[in-house]
């Protein structure tokens, strides 16, 4: 039997929380324990709850998301073993993006996210990856370009790691591309792609997909 994966989701848009809870709850794998309508809610629910993963709108009234991941990790209810938490934006270029993963999200999906895009990062989290929106690493790199810097020994050996076709699906995440356009580009399945980004990032030592992208940005040609 399928172990399951346990979701909270908050929004303070009542349509918002019932469309995702809809689209999480037709998967076979997937359960959404209950939701909230802020921060405040986010957290007692949280602490109630203890879902393995809490889908949270990072812009709400009264507390919003920010403020909830902070008081969640306080609180000692995410990280390793624990919650892990993914933010939620309508804006590729929302200031928050930066505060929310340094405050430890393991994710940032924009609000139009396919379906597959959604329940992916939803199983990454919970599987202790981190994901982020095409769109939004895309964002970051550009907001590191005028720091780009010489690459460390360290940076260097371990992407001599790599293997050809791991450097060229790195580059592509340097891109901004997602799994599906990597695998149009280098005509290999989806399953494929996904295999090659997990060796990336465990040889990388890189938590994100944003992470591997400055990476590349400052490694690649």
């Amino acid at each position: 039997m399928t172990e399951q994966i346990s979701v909270l989701v908050v929004d303070d848009e009542p349509v918002i929380r019932a469309g995702l809870s809809a689209i999480l709850d037709s998967q076979a794998d997937i359960t959404v324990a209950g939701t909230a309508d802020d921060g405040e809610g986010a957290v007692e629910t949280c602490a109630r709850l203890r879902p393995d993963v809490l889908l949270m709108d990072i812009r709400m009234p009264r507390r919003d998301g920010l403020w909830a991941l902070a008081e969640l990790r306080r609180r000692g209810l995410t990280g390793a073993g624990r919650c892990r938490v993914l933010m939620l934006t309508t804006f590729a270029l929302d200031e928050y993006v930066d505060d929310a993963l340094a405050a430890g999200a393991s994710g940032f999906l924009l609000k139009n996210s396919s379906y597959e895009e959604l329940t992916g990062a939803v199983r990454a989290a919970a599987a202790g990856h981190s994901t982020l929106s095409p769109a939004v690493t895309q964002r970051i790199i550009e907001g590191h370009l005028s720091g780009r810097r010489q690459p460390s020994d360290q940076e260097l050996a371990r992407l001599r790691d790599l293997t050809e076709r791991e450097a060229d699906v790195l580059r592509l995440i340097r891109d901004g591309l997602s799994n599906a356009e990597i695998a149009d580009r280098l005509v290999v399945s989806l399953h494929t792609v996904k295999t090659h980004v997990s060796r990336v990032l465990t040889k990388t030592g890189c938590q994100s997909r944003a992470q591997a992208a400055v990476l590349a940005r400052n490694t690649l040609s």
